[in-house]
Protein backbone atom coordinates (compact mmCIF):
# COMPACT_ATOMS: atom_id res chain seq x y z
CA UNK A 1 0.00 0.00 0.00
CA UNK A 2 1.44 3.44 -1.08
CA UNK A 3 1.21 6.10 1.57
CA UNK A 4 2.74 9.72 1.88
CA UNK A 5 3.39 11.18 4.99
CA UNK A 6 5.29 15.24 6.20
CA UNK A 7 7.40 14.74 8.90
CA UNK A 8 8.30 18.00 10.95
CA UNK A 9 11.66 17.37 11.89
CA UNK A 10 13.88 19.80 14.16
CA UNK A 11 17.50 20.66 14.14
CA UNK A 12 17.84 21.56 10.72
CA UNK A 13 20.33 24.50 9.59
CA UNK A 14 20.90 24.66 6.58
CA UNK A 15 20.13 23.03 2.89
CA UNK A 16 23.01 20.31 3.79
CA UNK A 17 21.03 19.36 6.51
CA UNK A 18 18.00 18.11 4.35
CA UNK A 19 19.69 16.66 1.69
CA UNK A 20 21.50 14.64 4.91
CA UNK A 21 18.15 13.87 5.97
CA UNK A 22 16.81 12.67 2.24
CA UNK A 23 20.48 10.45 2.04
CA UNK A 24 19.06 8.57 5.29
CA UNK A 25 15.87 7.87 3.93
CA UNK A 26 17.02 6.64 0.81
CA UNK A 27 16.10 2.54 1.43
CA UNK A 28 13.95 0.14 0.08
CA UNK A 29 10.33 0.82 0.14
CA UNK A 30 10.79 4.76 0.12
CA UNK A 31 9.59 5.81 -3.69
CA UNK A 32 10.07 9.35 -3.09
CA UNK A 33 11.12 11.59 -0.16
CA UNK A 34 12.05 15.89 -0.42
CA UNK A 35 13.19 17.51 2.95
CA UNK A 36 12.59 21.39 3.38
CA UNK A 37 15.04 23.10 5.12
CA UNK A 38 12.92 26.38 5.34
CA UNK A 39 9.76 24.47 6.46
CA UNK A 40 11.48 22.32 8.47
CA UNK A 41 10.01 18.99 7.01
CA UNK A 42 10.46 16.14 5.07
CA UNK A 43 7.87 15.06 2.66
CA UNK A 44 8.31 10.71 1.93
CA UNK A 45 5.81 8.29 -0.06
CA UNK A 46 6.81 5.25 0.64
CA UNK A 47 5.02 0.83 0.03
CA UNK A 48 3.95 0.67 3.78
CA UNK A 49 4.25 -3.44 3.00
CA UNK A 50 8.14 -2.93 2.33
CA UNK A 51 8.62 0.44 5.26
CA UNK A 52 6.89 2.03 8.65
CA UNK A 53 6.57 5.45 9.46
CA UNK A 54 8.36 4.38 12.43
CA UNK A 55 11.43 3.45 10.69
CA UNK A 56 11.35 6.60 8.89
CA UNK A 57 11.55 8.50 11.94
CA UNK A 58 13.93 6.08 13.45
CA UNK A 59 16.36 6.39 10.25
CA UNK A 60 15.73 10.26 10.92
CA UNK A 61 16.28 10.38 14.34
CA UNK A 62 19.19 8.02 14.54
CA UNK A 63 21.59 10.76 12.29
CA UNK A 64 22.63 12.57 15.53
CA UNK A 65 20.48 16.35 16.55
CA UNK A 66 17.98 15.93 13.82
CA UNK A 67 14.54 14.75 15.71
CA UNK A 68 11.17 13.69 14.18
CA UNK A 69 8.44 16.14 15.98
CA UNK A 70 5.67 15.51 14.27
CA UNK A 71 3.58 13.16 11.79
CA UNK A 72 1.39 14.61 8.80
CA UNK A 73 1.07 17.27 10.51
CA UNK A 74 -1.97 15.79 12.24
CA UNK A 75 -3.86 17.05 15.71
CA UNK A 76 0.13 17.51 16.89
CA UNK A 77 0.93 19.22 19.29
CA UNK A 78 2.48 22.47 18.53
CA UNK A 79 2.10 21.26 14.95
CA UNK A 80 -0.31 22.74 12.00
CA UNK A 81 -2.86 20.64 10.53
CA UNK A 82 -2.02 19.14 7.02
CA UNK A 83 -2.58 22.45 4.35
CA UNK A 84 -3.89 25.18 7.00
CA UNK A 85 -4.01 28.72 5.73
CA UNK A 86 -3.42 31.64 7.50
CA UNK A 87 -4.23 34.96 6.09
CA UNK A 88 -2.62 38.48 7.78
CA UNK A 89 -3.64 41.62 6.93
CA UNK A 90 -0.72 44.06 8.21
CA UNK A 91 2.69 44.02 7.11
CA UNK A 92 4.25 45.29 10.45
CA UNK A 93 6.00 43.58 13.10
CA UNK A 94 3.30 41.50 14.58
CA UNK A 95 2.67 40.16 10.97
CA UNK A 96 5.94 39.48 10.51
CA UNK A 97 5.98 37.56 13.85
CA UNK A 98 2.75 35.87 13.01
CA UNK A 99 4.21 34.52 8.94
CA UNK A 100 7.45 33.30 10.64
CA UNK A 101 5.35 31.40 13.07
CA UNK A 102 2.73 29.92 11.07
CA UNK A 103 5.59 29.19 8.47
CA UNK A 104 7.75 27.20 11.09
CA UNK A 105 4.89 25.35 12.07
CA UNK A 106 3.95 24.48 8.60
CA UNK A 107 1.26 26.63 7.46
CA UNK A 108 0.64 28.55 4.11
CA UNK A 109 0.78 32.12 4.66
CA UNK A 110 -0.57 35.16 2.84
CA UNK A 111 0.15 38.81 3.66
CA UNK A 112 -2.09 41.45 2.31
CA UNK A 113 0.19 45.22 3.23
CA UNK A 114 -1.33 48.48 2.50
CA UNK A 115 -0.63 51.78 3.86
CA UNK A 116 3.05 52.19 5.01
CA UNK A 117 5.75 50.26 3.43
CA UNK A 118 6.63 47.21 4.57
CA UNK A 119 8.01 46.84 8.01
CA UNK A 120 4.58 48.84 9.75
CA UNK A 121 5.04 51.93 12.23
CA UNK A 122 8.35 51.04 13.81
CA UNK A 123 11.33 50.47 11.00
CA UNK A 124 9.11 53.57 8.70
CA UNK A 125 8.32 56.18 10.91
CA UNK A 126 8.47 54.88 14.46
CA UNK A 127 11.10 53.67 16.84
CA UNK A 128 13.98 53.15 14.41
CA UNK A 129 14.10 56.81 12.58
CA UNK A 130 13.25 58.42 15.73
CA UNK A 131 15.92 57.04 17.95
CA UNK A 132 18.36 57.75 15.29
CA UNK A 133 17.55 61.33 15.10
CA UNK A 134 16.73 61.84 18.90
CA UNK A 135 20.72 59.99 19.21
CA UNK A 136 22.09 62.62 16.90
CA UNK A 137 20.10 65.58 18.58
CA UNK A 138 21.60 64.24 21.92
CA UNK A 139 25.31 64.29 20.36
CA UNK A 140 24.31 67.69 19.28
CA UNK A 141 23.48 69.01 22.78
CA UNK A 142 26.81 67.62 24.45
CA UNK A 143 29.07 68.39 22.32
CA UNK A 144 27.49 72.31 23.36
CA UNK A 145 27.25 71.32 26.99
CA UNK A 146 30.49 69.12 28.08
CA UNK A 147 30.36 69.32 32.30
CA UNK A 148 34.17 68.30 32.00
CA UNK A 149 36.87 71.10 33.48
CA UNK A 150 40.00 71.53 30.75
CA UNK A 151 37.81 70.43 27.99
CA UNK A 152 36.70 72.66 24.86
CA UNK A 153 33.74 71.25 23.20
CA UNK A 154 31.55 72.58 20.30
CA UNK A 155 28.98 71.28 18.09
CA UNK A 156 26.14 72.76 15.36
CA UNK A 157 23.85 71.94 12.71
CA UNK A 158 24.89 72.01 9.55
CA UNK A 159 22.12 70.33 7.90
CA UNK A 160 19.22 68.41 8.22
CA UNK A 161 18.46 67.28 4.72
CA UNK A 162 22.38 65.26 5.37
CA UNK A 163 21.05 63.67 8.83
CA UNK A 164 17.71 63.19 6.99
CA UNK A 165 19.52 61.46 4.21
CA UNK A 166 21.02 59.19 6.89
CA UNK A 167 18.15 58.26 8.38
CA UNK A 168 16.27 57.03 5.41
CA UNK A 169 19.37 55.17 4.13
CA UNK A 170 19.24 53.45 7.72
CA UNK A 171 15.14 52.83 7.10
CA UNK A 172 15.93 51.08 3.72
CA UNK A 173 18.52 48.80 4.93
CA UNK A 174 16.57 47.66 7.85
CA UNK A 175 13.49 47.15 6.16
CA UNK A 176 14.90 44.96 3.76
CA UNK A 177 17.40 42.92 6.04
CA UNK A 178 14.72 42.55 8.98
CA UNK A 179 11.18 42.61 6.68
CA UNK A 180 11.82 41.70 3.24
CA UNK A 181 14.80 39.41 2.53
CA UNK A 182 13.43 37.01 5.83
CA UNK A 183 10.52 36.27 4.16
CA UNK A 184 11.32 36.23 0.20
CA UNK A 185 12.66 33.08 -0.06
CA UNK A 186 9.97 31.08 1.99
CA UNK A 187 8.26 28.00 0.42
CA UNK A 188 4.44 29.06 1.51
CA UNK A 189 4.66 32.84 1.54
CA UNK A 190 2.85 35.04 -0.79
CA UNK A 191 2.52 38.67 -0.22
CA UNK A 192 -0.18 40.87 -2.28
CA UNK A 193 0.10 44.69 -1.84
CA UNK A 194 -3.21 45.89 -1.59
CA UNK A 195 -6.21 46.76 0.80
CA UNK A 196 -7.90 43.91 2.67
CA UNK A 197 -11.86 44.10 3.55
CA UNK A 198 -13.63 40.90 4.64
CA UNK A 199 -16.78 40.17 2.47
CA UNK A 200 -18.23 37.33 5.15
CA UNK A 201 -16.54 35.39 8.15
CA UNK A 202 -14.01 33.24 6.34
CA UNK A 203 -13.24 35.36 3.01
CA UNK A 204 -11.58 38.70 2.11
CA UNK A 205 -11.34 40.56 -1.22
CA UNK A 206 -7.77 42.57 -2.23
CA UNK A 207 -7.47 43.57 -5.71
CA UNK A 208 -10.63 42.32 -7.22
CA UNK A 209 -9.51 38.76 -6.02
CA UNK A 210 -11.49 37.07 -3.23
CA UNK A 211 -9.72 34.99 -0.73
CA UNK A 212 -10.79 32.18 2.15
CA UNK A 213 -8.21 30.82 4.79
CA UNK A 214 -8.51 28.76 7.92
CA UNK A 215 -7.80 31.65 10.17
CA UNK A 216 -7.08 35.24 9.73
CA UNK A 217 -5.07 37.70 11.65
CA UNK A 218 -5.59 41.40 12.11
CA UNK A 219 -2.33 42.95 12.65
CA UNK A 220 -2.98 46.28 10.49
CA UNK A 221 -1.33 48.99 13.41
CA UNK A 222 -2.26 52.49 14.46
CA UNK A 223 -1.72 56.25 13.02
CA UNK A 224 -1.86 59.21 14.43
CA UNK A 225 -5.12 60.66 16.29
CA UNK A 226 -5.83 63.94 14.69
CA UNK A 227 -8.20 65.66 17.80
CA UNK A 228 -11.01 67.50 16.87
CA UNK A 229 -9.75 71.10 17.43
CA UNK A 230 -11.23 74.08 15.55
CA UNK A 231 -9.55 75.05 12.45
CA UNK A 232 -6.85 71.99 12.73
CA UNK A 233 -7.54 70.19 9.56
CA UNK A 234 -7.06 73.49 7.81
CA UNK A 235 -3.10 74.33 8.72
CA UNK A 236 -0.51 72.25 7.53
CA UNK A 237 0.39 70.18 10.80
CA UNK A 238 3.14 67.54 11.31
CA UNK A 239 3.08 63.57 12.88
CA UNK A 240 5.31 61.58 13.27
CA UNK A 241 5.08 60.63 9.87
CA UNK A 242 6.37 63.46 8.28
CA UNK A 243 8.01 64.64 10.87
CA UNK A 244 11.15 62.80 9.94
CA UNK A 245 10.87 63.89 6.68
CA UNK A 246 11.86 67.73 7.50
CA UNK A 247 14.45 69.13 5.00
CA UNK A 248 14.51 72.23 6.45
CA UNK A 249 14.92 72.60 10.79
CA UNK A 250 11.82 75.01 11.29
CA UNK A 251 12.82 77.84 13.85
CA UNK A 252 9.86 77.29 15.74
CA UNK A 253 7.47 74.46 16.90
CA UNK A 254 4.54 74.02 18.99
CA UNK A 255 3.69 70.15 20.14
CA UNK A 256 0.31 69.28 20.78
CA UNK A 257 0.81 66.57 23.59
CA UNK A 258 2.38 65.80 26.60
CA UNK A 259 3.10 61.98 26.19
CA UNK A 260 5.72 59.73 24.57
CA UNK A 261 6.05 61.00 21.30
CA UNK A 262 5.33 64.13 22.36
CA UNK A 263 7.98 64.65 24.41
CA UNK A 264 10.44 62.71 22.47
CA UNK A 265 10.45 64.67 19.44
CA UNK A 266 10.01 68.37 21.39
CA UNK A 267 13.09 67.34 23.09
CA UNK A 268 15.10 66.08 20.30
CA UNK A 269 13.86 69.06 18.08
CA UNK A 270 14.80 71.63 20.84
CA UNK A 271 18.11 70.23 20.40
CA UNK A 272 18.68 70.22 17.48
CA UNK A 273 17.91 74.38 17.29
CA UNK A 274 14.04 74.83 17.28
CA UNK A 275 12.06 77.11 19.87
CA UNK A 276 9.62 74.51 20.91
CA UNK A 277 6.42 75.42 23.05
CA UNK A 278 4.78 72.14 24.10
CA UNK A 279 0.97 72.30 24.71
CA UNK A 280 -0.79 69.68 26.91
CA UNK A 281 -4.44 68.95 28.13
CA UNK A 282 -3.35 67.50 31.35
CA UNK A 283 -2.47 69.32 34.21
CA UNK A 284 0.79 67.86 33.88
CA UNK A 285 3.13 65.37 31.22
CA UNK A 286 2.46 61.89 31.29
CA UNK A 287 -0.78 61.85 33.47
CA UNK A 288 -0.55 58.41 34.46
CA UNK A 289 2.61 58.41 36.02
CA UNK A 290 3.84 59.69 39.66
CA UNK A 291 3.81 63.27 40.05
CA UNK A 292 7.11 63.36 41.20
CA UNK A 293 8.51 61.65 38.00
CA UNK A 294 6.92 63.82 35.81
CA UNK A 295 7.65 67.01 37.66
CA UNK A 296 11.79 65.90 37.59
CA UNK A 297 11.10 65.25 33.95
CA UNK A 298 9.36 68.64 33.27
CA UNK A 299 12.32 70.77 35.11
CA UNK A 300 14.95 69.20 32.88
CA UNK A 301 13.20 69.74 29.35
CA UNK A 302 12.88 72.89 31.11
CA UNK A 303 15.56 73.76 31.74
CA UNK A 304 17.18 72.79 28.46
CA UNK A 305 14.57 75.13 27.06
CA UNK A 306 11.51 73.62 26.06
CA UNK A 307 8.83 75.59 27.17
CA UNK A 308 6.14 73.00 28.76
CA UNK A 309 2.62 74.38 29.13
CA UNK A 310 -0.42 71.83 31.13
CA UNK A 311 -4.11 72.64 31.28
CA UNK A 312 -4.94 73.61 28.06
CA UNK A 313 -8.43 73.43 26.43
CA UNK A 314 -7.53 74.22 23.00
CA UNK A 315 -10.34 77.24 21.21
CA UNK A 316 -8.95 77.27 18.00
CA UNK A 317 -5.67 76.95 15.84
CA UNK A 318 -5.35 79.47 12.60
CA UNK A 319 -2.34 79.42 9.52
CA UNK A 320 -1.63 82.97 8.53
CA UNK A 321 1.72 83.77 6.07
CA UNK A 322 3.36 84.29 9.41
CA UNK A 323 2.81 81.62 11.45
CA UNK A 324 0.43 78.92 12.68
CA UNK A 325 -1.23 80.36 15.79
CA UNK A 326 -3.08 78.27 18.84
CA UNK A 327 -5.41 80.11 20.98
CA UNK A 328 -5.82 78.06 24.12
CA UNK A 329 -7.95 78.59 27.71
CA UNK A 330 -4.73 77.58 30.39
CA UNK A 331 -5.49 77.64 34.12
CA UNK A 332 -8.48 80.38 33.30
CA UNK A 333 -6.24 82.47 31.47
CA UNK A 334 -6.91 83.02 27.74
CA UNK A 335 -3.15 82.41 25.69
CA UNK A 336 -1.81 82.87 22.05
CA UNK A 337 0.95 80.45 21.07
CA UNK A 338 2.84 81.10 17.59
CA UNK A 339 5.14 79.13 15.51
CA UNK A 340 6.59 78.14 12.14
CA UNK A 341 5.18 74.25 12.14
CA UNK A 342 2.63 72.38 14.42
CA UNK A 343 3.44 68.71 15.65
CA UNK A 344 0.19 66.78 16.61
CA UNK A 345 0.96 64.02 18.92
CA UNK A 346 -2.12 63.69 20.67
CA UNK A 347 -2.29 59.77 20.52
CA UNK A 348 -2.78 57.20 18.65
CA UNK A 349 -6.13 55.26 16.12
CA UNK A 350 -6.50 52.09 14.63
CA UNK A 351 -6.17 51.06 11.15
CA UNK A 352 -9.61 49.22 10.96
CA UNK A 353 -11.98 51.63 8.78
CA UNK A 354 -13.78 49.85 5.84
CA UNK A 355 -12.21 46.88 6.81
CA UNK A 356 -15.27 44.47 6.73
CA UNK A 357 -15.23 43.57 10.23
CA UNK A 358 -18.94 43.99 10.75
CA UNK A 359 -19.83 41.37 8.57
CA UNK A 360 -16.92 39.45 9.76
CA UNK A 361 -18.09 39.24 12.98
CA UNK A 362 -15.44 41.06 14.80
CA UNK A 363 -16.23 43.76 17.64
CA UNK A 364 -14.42 46.78 18.30
CA UNK A 365 -14.06 49.23 20.94
CA UNK A 366 -15.84 52.88 20.77
CA UNK A 367 -12.46 53.87 19.35
CA UNK A 368 -12.54 51.14 17.35
CA UNK A 369 -9.45 49.00 18.50
CA UNK A 370 -10.40 45.22 18.12
CA UNK A 371 -11.37 43.56 21.14
CA UNK A 372 -9.59 40.11 22.12
CA UNK A 373 -9.45 37.75 25.01
CA UNK A 374 -6.19 36.68 26.78
CA UNK A 375 -5.48 34.05 23.67
CA UNK A 376 -6.08 36.77 20.81
CA UNK A 377 -9.28 36.13 19.40
CA UNK A 378 -11.81 38.20 18.65
CA UNK A 379 -15.35 37.83 18.77
CA UNK A 380 -15.10 35.89 15.36
CA UNK A 381 -13.11 32.90 16.86
CA UNK A 382 -11.32 31.98 13.96
CA UNK A 383 -10.05 35.40 13.79
CA UNK A 384 -7.28 36.61 15.70
CA UNK A 385 -5.72 40.50 16.54
CA UNK A 386 -1.99 41.77 17.44
CA UNK A 387 -0.21 44.58 17.74
CA UNK A 388 -1.14 48.49 17.89
CA UNK A 389 -4.39 47.17 16.62
CA UNK A 390 -5.28 46.47 19.73
CA UNK A 391 -4.60 50.06 21.70
CA UNK A 392 -2.84 48.56 24.25
CA UNK A 393 0.72 48.04 25.35
CA UNK A 394 2.18 49.88 21.57
CA UNK A 395 5.59 48.39 21.47
CA UNK A 396 7.31 46.99 18.65
CA UNK A 397 7.92 43.93 20.89
CA UNK A 398 4.84 43.11 22.17
CA UNK A 399 3.56 43.41 19.01
CA UNK A 400 5.87 40.84 17.91
CA UNK A 401 4.83 38.43 20.80
CA UNK A 402 1.38 38.78 20.10
CA UNK A 403 1.74 37.91 16.23
CA UNK A 404 3.32 34.89 17.12
CA UNK A 405 1.50 33.73 19.95
CA UNK A 406 -1.62 34.42 17.64
CA UNK A 407 -0.06 32.62 14.96
CA UNK A 408 0.24 29.71 16.78
CA UNK A 409 -2.71 29.95 19.20
CA UNK A 410 -4.62 30.09 15.34
CA UNK A 411 -2.93 26.94 14.15
CA UNK A 412 -1.92 24.23 16.80
CA UNK A 413 -3.08 22.63 19.64
CA UNK A 414 -0.97 24.61 22.22
CA UNK A 415 -2.94 27.42 23.89
CA UNK A 416 -1.17 30.19 25.27
CA UNK A 417 -2.51 33.00 26.78
CA UNK A 418 -0.50 36.12 27.01
CA UNK A 419 1.41 37.77 30.06
CA UNK A 420 2.48 41.23 30.13
CA UNK A 421 3.19 40.84 34.21
CA UNK A 422 6.79 41.47 33.91
CA UNK A 423 6.37 44.01 30.87
CA UNK A 424 9.52 46.74 30.55
CA UNK A 425 9.00 50.04 29.03
CA UNK A 426 11.40 53.30 27.99
CA UNK A 427 10.60 56.65 27.14
CA UNK A 428 13.53 57.95 25.32
CA UNK A 429 13.88 61.31 26.19
CA UNK A 430 16.93 62.58 28.14
CA UNK A 431 16.41 61.73 30.91
CA UNK A 432 14.92 58.14 30.08
CA UNK A 433 11.95 57.01 31.97
CA UNK A 434 11.53 53.85 32.17
CA UNK A 435 9.06 51.17 33.98
CA UNK A 436 7.88 47.58 34.97
CA UNK A 437 5.70 46.23 36.67
CA UNK A 438 3.28 48.09 38.91
CA UNK A 439 3.65 51.50 40.34
CA UNK A 440 2.57 52.42 43.84
CA UNK A 441 -0.88 53.32 43.03
CA UNK A 442 -1.66 50.22 41.37
CA UNK A 443 -0.37 48.24 44.10
CA UNK A 444 -2.16 49.84 46.58
CA UNK A 445 -5.50 48.87 44.28
CA UNK A 446 -4.70 45.89 43.49
CA UNK A 447 -4.65 45.11 48.01
CA UNK A 448 -0.92 44.50 47.59
CA UNK A 449 1.14 45.46 50.82
CA UNK A 450 3.51 47.33 49.13
CA UNK A 451 6.40 50.05 50.24
CA UNK A 452 8.79 51.78 48.10
CA UNK A 453 12.40 53.62 48.15
CA UNK A 454 13.81 56.11 46.00
CA UNK A 455 17.28 56.13 45.06
CA UNK A 456 18.71 59.78 43.90
CA UNK A 457 21.15 59.68 41.36
CA UNK A 458 23.30 61.66 43.37
CA UNK A 459 24.66 58.33 45.75
CA UNK A 460 25.45 56.29 42.27
CA UNK A 461 28.43 56.54 41.85
CA UNK A 462 28.72 56.02 38.07
CA UNK A 463 26.58 58.77 37.36
CA UNK A 464 29.07 60.77 39.61
CA UNK A 465 31.94 60.26 37.95
CA UNK A 466 30.49 60.76 34.34
CA UNK A 467 29.08 64.32 35.87
CA UNK A 468 25.33 63.94 35.57
CA UNK A 469 23.52 62.87 38.49
CA UNK A 470 19.67 63.49 36.87
CA UNK A 471 17.37 61.55 37.83
CA UNK A 472 16.52 58.53 40.23
CA UNK A 473 15.69 54.87 41.02
CA UNK A 474 12.40 54.17 42.53
CA UNK A 475 11.48 50.15 43.53
CA UNK A 476 8.23 48.79 44.23
CA UNK A 477 8.73 45.94 46.60
CA UNK A 478 5.65 43.50 48.65
CA UNK A 479 6.48 43.73 52.15
CA UNK A 480 5.51 40.29 52.75
CA UNK A 481 7.28 38.14 50.50
CA UNK A 482 10.31 40.67 49.43
CA UNK A 483 9.52 40.06 46.19
CA UNK A 484 9.66 43.48 43.65
CA UNK A 485 6.27 44.78 42.07
CA UNK A 486 7.96 46.88 40.25
CA UNK A 487 10.50 50.49 39.26
CA UNK A 488 10.43 53.54 37.91
CA UNK A 489 13.56 55.14 36.72
CA UNK A 490 14.32 58.79 35.28
CA UNK A 491 18.24 58.51 34.62
CA UNK A 492 20.19 58.63 31.46
CA UNK A 493 20.28 55.77 29.60
CA UNK A 494 17.67 54.62 32.54
CA UNK A 495 16.11 52.25 30.21
CA UNK A 496 19.46 50.10 30.25
CA UNK A 497 18.46 49.29 33.98
CA UNK A 498 14.85 47.53 33.38
CA UNK A 499 16.28 44.11 32.02
CA UNK A 500 17.50 43.18 35.36
CA UNK A 501 14.51 44.09 37.03
CA UNK A 502 11.98 42.62 34.62
CA UNK A 503 13.89 39.50 35.30
CA UNK A 504 13.24 39.51 38.65
CA UNK A 505 9.65 40.06 38.55
CA UNK A 506 9.17 37.16 36.28
CA UNK A 507 11.04 34.69 38.14
CA UNK A 508 10.56 35.87 41.81
CA UNK A 509 13.93 37.29 42.70
CA UNK A 510 13.46 39.35 46.22
CA UNK A 511 14.95 42.21 47.26
CA UNK A 512 17.52 40.64 49.49
CA UNK A 513 18.79 38.19 46.65
CA UNK A 514 19.43 41.81 44.83
CA UNK A 515 21.39 43.17 47.06
CA UNK A 516 23.54 40.04 47.72
CA UNK A 517 24.43 39.61 43.72
CA UNK A 518 27.46 40.96 42.34
CA UNK A 519 27.13 44.41 41.00
CA UNK A 520 30.20 45.86 38.94
CA UNK A 521 31.54 48.87 40.58
CA UNK A 522 30.72 51.96 38.44
CA UNK A 523 27.84 51.09 36.10
CA UNK A 524 24.40 51.94 36.52
CA UNK A 525 23.34 48.97 37.06
CA UNK A 526 25.04 49.32 40.74
CA UNK A 527 22.19 51.87 41.03
CA UNK A 528 19.67 48.57 41.45
CA UNK A 529 21.27 47.17 44.16
CA UNK A 530 21.88 50.74 45.94
CA UNK A 531 18.38 50.97 45.74
CA UNK A 532 17.22 47.68 47.02
CA UNK A 533 20.11 48.15 49.88
CA UNK A 534 17.99 51.61 50.89
CA UNK A 535 15.04 49.72 51.66
CA UNK A 536 16.38 49.14 54.90
CA UNK A 537 19.80 50.95 55.53
CA UNK A 538 20.96 54.53 54.47
CA UNK A 539 23.44 54.08 51.23
CA UNK A 540 24.24 57.68 52.32
CA UNK A 541 26.75 55.83 55.23
CA UNK A 542 27.58 52.74 53.01
CA UNK A 543 31.11 52.45 51.47
CA UNK A 544 32.51 52.15 48.17
CA UNK A 545 31.03 49.25 46.46
CA UNK A 546 27.80 49.09 48.57
CA UNK A 547 29.52 47.65 51.37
Amino acid sequence: MIKTVTLKIKGMTCDHCARTIEKSLDTEGVLDKKVNYPQASGKVTFDETKIDVEELIRRVNDIGHYRVVGINHLSEKGIASDDKHLLIIGGGSAAFAAALEALAVGAKVTMINDGLPIGGTCVNVGCVPSKNLIRAAERLHKARNNPFSGIQTDGKLESLSSLIEQKRELVGQLRIEKYIDVVKDKPGFRLIKGRARFVGTRAVEVNGETLTADAFLIATGARPFIPNIPGLADVEYLTNESAFELDTLPESLIVLGGRYIALELAQMFSRLGSKVTVLQRSPRILPDESSELTEALTFYLKEEGVNIVTGNRFNRIYQSAEAITVETTANGRQRTFMADKILVATGRQPNTDNMGLKQAGVATDARGFIKTNDYLQTSADHIFAAGDVLGRNMFVYTAAYEGKLAARNALTADKTETDYSALPWAIFTDPQIAGVGLNERQAHERGLPAESTVLPLSYVPRALAARDTRGFIKLIRNTQTDRLLGARILAPEGGELLMQISMAIKFGITVEQIKNLFHPYLTLSEGIKLAAISFSKNVAELSCCAT
